[in-house]
């Protein structure tokens, strides 16, 4: 019988002051519902950035498909000569890749 009176009491008194019961409702629910927004604002902030990056892997993918198919076509001296000019290092160091001049007979 304790607790019915103990609860009988705390509503009582929930009815004379239901003012502060609304204001502490509200403080309550306003911590809430932004961790409930801000957790799905997460949520969609993580899946845009997943597809950046997806779709910036596959414009990566398709240049290197491009610049291996561009590459595969060189000699091993162009390739040599493209790489250390990209560096801004001479070329001299290439010159053993040019290959034996072809004998006229």
């Amino acid at each position: 019988m304790g607790a019915l009176a103990a609860a009988g009491e705390i509503l009582s008194l929930a009815l004379k002051n239901w003012k502060l019961v609304v204001l502490a409702a509200l403080i309550a629910a306003v911590p809430a519902g932004y961790l409930l927004g801000h957790r799905k604002g997460d949520a969609q902030g993580y899946s845009r950035r997943v597809a950046e990056v997806a779709a910036a892997d596959v414009k990566a993918e398709l240049e290197r498909k491009g610049d291996n198919a561009k590459l595969s076509g060189m000699s091993d001296y162009d390739l040599c000569v493209s790489g250390l000019r990209g560096s801004g290092m001479p070329v001299d160091a290439c010159e053993q890749l040019r290959g034996l001049p072809e004998s006229q007979p």
